[in-house]
């Protein structure tokens, strides 16, 4: 059982060359068929993340942008910097699929997946900047009636990344949590589950623009870490909450150190007793981005009951199991057009990527700008 669906679809590529140089270009795939228990979903909005850029871009020199090929095959090379191409060795000469999420329309469906043909889906899994994708039926998340494409497009690496950091807080014994470059898409869902959860958060931001936008969604806590001030600010909002977990988007430079050190100094506030050992209140950060790729600095100021470490969605979904894993995707299903609401501000073509001024504008990763990927536009 199926729709008129076209024998090859385009998928966009990222390559890394022996000659040290990035080449984005678009292939043409043969549609595949359905297995049993498989669907073949016309993907029909895809977005960009930050974590799809890392393997789109990877290390390549944005500035270094170069067109060629033609207007149906067009291909876009960039330079990767000496420096970087031991990082890039991995990948020498593969042609890899981007794009880690999307939606559309089931156009074909396996034998005991008939009933899903002509629903509209989400769904996980790598090579989604393509025009069909062939998936497990158990790995897509059947959208609303009244969803459209692009409000589903979004709704597993952001706000399952936002669930993942509240279910983390409550397994590991917090009661409050930080957030940095809180402004963010993800950030701003998981002020608004924090908002309805009754869960206290320290929102850190770098411009006042930013405090702007969630204090207008109702953020009680927000901190600016470009003011002079920031320091003190963060200390009384950790005095305020009582937060000891922070998950950090930046990566780079002394901010993670300055949380644990605003954090320990908030705990010593209520201290009875001196310890040169610093508090016993064990104080957590898990950098699970890397918007700024300097190495992480910090004065170890905070005592000795601390931990600093990764956090990624998969292995943490992996960890908490099925069950937990699927009452998450439920409620994001539920509230997809509330709580875990995303918005683009740019819908571009598959052929768009690999233009030199919509790649440096996707690559700024700046807050408030989202872009969207529309395969069925070529």
């Amino acid at each position: 059982m199926s729709a008129h669906v076209a024998a090859a679809g385009l998928q966009l590529r990222s390559l890394v060359t022996e000659d040290g140089h990035l080449e984005l270009s678009l292939a043409s795939v043969p549609t595949p068929e359905p297995g049993a228990d498989e669907i073949l979903v016309q993907i029909e909005a895809s977005p960009i993340n930050p974590s799809d850029i890392g393997l789109l871009l990877g290390a390549a020199d944005v500035s270094t942008a170069v067109a060629s090929g033609t207007a149906s095959q067009p291909v876009l090379t960039f330079d990767i910097p000496p420096a970087y191409m031991r990082a890039m060795a991995a990948r020498v000469g593969q042609s890899l699929p981007v794009g880690n999420e999307g939606a559309g329309t089931v156009v074909k469906a396996g034998a005991d997946t008939a009933h899903l043909l002509g629903k509209k889906v989400a769904i996980i899994g790598g090579a989604m900047y393509a025009q069909y994708r062939c998936v497990k039926a158990a790995d897509a998340l059947v959208l609303p009636a009244d969803a459209t494409a692009a409000d589903g497009a979004s709704c597993f690496v952001n706000p399952l990344t936002a669930l993942g950091m509240v279910e983390t807080m409550r397994r590991e014994g917090h009661t409050a949590l930080v957030h940095t470059a809180a402004a963010s898409n993800l950030g701003q869902m998981l002020n608004r589950i924090c908002l309805k959860d009754g869960v206290k958060l320290v929102n850190i931001v770098r411009s006042a623009e930013q405090a702007r936008i969630l204090r207008d969604q109702g953020a009680v806590h927000v901190c600016d870490s470009s003011l002079p001030g920031f320091m003190d600010d963060l200390t009384e909002a950790l005095v305020a909450t009582g937060a000891t977990l922070a998950f950090d988007a930046i990566g780079g430079g002394k901010l993670a150190g300055q949380i644990l050190t605003a954090m320990e100094i908030a705990i010593q506030r209520s201290a009875k007793d001196y310890s040169r050992y610093g508090s016993a209140v064990h104080k957590q950060i898990y950098i699970y981005g890397g918007l700024d790729m300097r190495p992480t600095e910090f004065t170890r100021g905070f005592g000795m009951s601390w931990g600093m470490g990764g956090w990624l969605l998969t292995p943490f979904l992996m960890k908490i199991g099925a069950q937990d894993a699927q009452r998450l995707r439920d409620r994001v299903a539920s509230e997809l057009k509330t709580t875990f609401a995303s918005h683009y501000t740019a819908e571009i073509s598959l052929a768009d990527v690999l233009k030199p001024d919509v790649a440096a504008a996707y690559n700024r990763r700046a807050t408030g700008e989202k872009f969207l990927i529309v395969p069925t536009r070529g």
